[in-house]
C-alpha cells in the first residue's frame, strides 16, 4: 500500500509514463504501470491504478482505453500533434545557422514532446551530417542576449566575422571587426538568421547574420529609437521590412512596375506576398505587377533568374541596371575565358 507521499508521486509517475510511452499503436496495460511503479519503489494493487487513471481524466487528460489485443491505455490528445512536430523538426534540420550539435539536441527535445514510439518514427528520416551547418556554437547565447537587448532597449556590441580571399595557400581567411549596434528585430530570411539594427556611426538600418557574430554583449547604453532611422513609427514591423528586401540586400524603397509571363505567376506571388497589385495584360499571356520594394543588387539577381519572362518597366534606373547586368553576363561568355588552361 502506498503512503501519502507516494500517492502523490504515483499520479505523477503514471502521467509521465503515459506521456512518454503510450500512443494508439502502443497502449500501456495496468500491469505494465504496476511494474513501472514497483521499480520506483511504490507497491500498489492493480485496481488502484484504475482509480488513478480516472483522477488524471478528471484533471483533464484524455486517456483512451482499448481492449484488443489486450487491455491498455493511451493518451488521446497531446499538446502537439505529429504533423506539427514534423514541421518543427524539418525547420530545425533545414536551418543552416544552427550547428550540427545543437540541431541534434533540439530535434531530440522536440521528439520528447510525443511518445517514444512516435519520436523514433519522426527522427528516423533525419539526416544532419550531410547538410551545410554553421560551426558557431555561440549562436544560442547570441540570440538570447540580442533578444533581451531588444526587449530592454539596450545597445549591443559584437565581433563580426567575414570571410575574405587571400593570396596564401589557403585562399580564405576570417576577417573580424567590432560593431556597436542598436538592435530592433531578429529575422529569419533566405535560410539565415539576421539582426536588424542601427550602427551608431550611421543614420540607416543594417542587418547582419547572427551565425557570423561572436562575443555578443549587451551594453548599458540606451538604443537609438528606430523611428529616427526607419519609416516605422509605433513599432518595428519586421515582417514588412523582410518582405521589401531581396536576399537581405539594403537599398532605397521605390515603386516597381513589371510585365511578367503568366508561367511565372506562382513564383512571383510566393515572393512578393499580398501587397502587390496585379492586372491582366491584353494579350492574355502576360500580367502586370506593381509594388514597392527595395532596389538593390539582391533584387537585380532575383529579376535575372526569370530571363525574358520578366521585363522591368519602372523605375528606369532599375531597368538600366538589369540591362547592364545582362550585358556583363553576355560579355563574359562571348569571349574566351581568361582562366582557360
Amino acid at each position: 500500500m502506498a503512503n501519502k507521499g507516494q500517492t502523490k508521486l504515483k499520479l505523477l509517475y503514471i502521467k509521465d509514463y503515459l506521456e512518454h510511452y503510450s500512443d494508439e499503436e502502443h497502449p500501456i496495460s495496468a500491469r505494465a504501470i504496476q511494474t513501472m511503479l514497483k521499480n520506483k519503489g511504490i507497491e500498489c494493487e492493480r485496481k488502484s491504478i484504475y482509480s488513478d487513471i480516472q483522477t488524471l481524466e478528471d484533471y483533464g487528460m484524455e486517456i483512451l482505453r482499448v481492449r484488443t489485443p489486450e487491455n491498455g491505455y493511451y493518451l488521446g490528445t497531446r499538446e502537439f500533434e505529429e504533423p506539427q512536430l514534423r514541421l518543427l523538426i524539418d525547420a530545425v534540420q533545414a536551418a543552416n545557422f544552427i550547428t550540427e550539435k545543437k540541431t541534434k539536441e533540439l530535434i531530440k527535445k522536440i521528439a520528447s514532446l510525443c511518445s517514444e514510439g512516435t519520436g523514433k518514427h519522426l527522427t528516423r528520416q533525419v539526416y544532419i551530417e550531410n547538410r551545410a551547418k554553421c560551426t558557431n556554437e555561440e549562436i544560442y547565447y547570441s540570440i538570447d542576449i540580442l533578444n533581451r537587448a531588444i526587449q530592454q532597449g539596450k545597445k549591443v556590441s559584437f565581433t563580426y566575422c567575414k570571410r575574405v580571399v587571400t593570396d596564401k595557400v589557403r585562399a580564405v581567411k576570417i576577417q573580424e571587426k567590432k560593431h556597436i549596434v542598436s538592435p530592433y528585430a531578429l529575422i529569419w530570411s533566405s535560410d539565415h538568421y539576421y539582426l536588424v539594427g542601427n550602427n551608431h556611426k550611421y543614420d540607416n538600418l543594417m542587418h547582419v547574420r547572427i551565425d557570423r557574430m561572436k562575443k555578443v554583449e549587451m551594453l548599458d547604453e540606451t538604443s537609438r529609437p528606430f523611428f529616427e532611422v526607419s519609416e516605422y513609427k509605433r513599432y518595428f514591423d519586421s515582417a514588412d521590412y523582410a518582405e521589401k528586401l531581396f536576399n537581405m540586400f539594403s537599398g532605397e524603397l521605390k515603386p516597381l512596375d513589371f510585365i511578367c509571363d503568366n508561367s511565372i505567376l506562382e513564383e512571383i506571388l510566393d515572393r512578393v506576398g499580398k501587397s502587390a497589385l496585379i492586372t491582366k495584360c491584353d494579350d492574355d499571356e502576360h500580367f502586370r505587377i506593381r509594388m514597392k520594394m527595395v532596389v538593390s543588387e539582391g533584387l537585380i539577381s532575383w529579376i535575372m533568374q526569370f530571363g525574358n519572362k520578366l521585363e522591368v518597366i519602372e523605375p528606369v534606373e532599375l531597368r538600366a541596371k538589369v540591362k547592364e547586368r545582362a550585358k556583363e553576363i553576355f560579355d563574359v561568355y562571348e569571349k574566351d575565358s581568361f582562366f582557360k588552361d
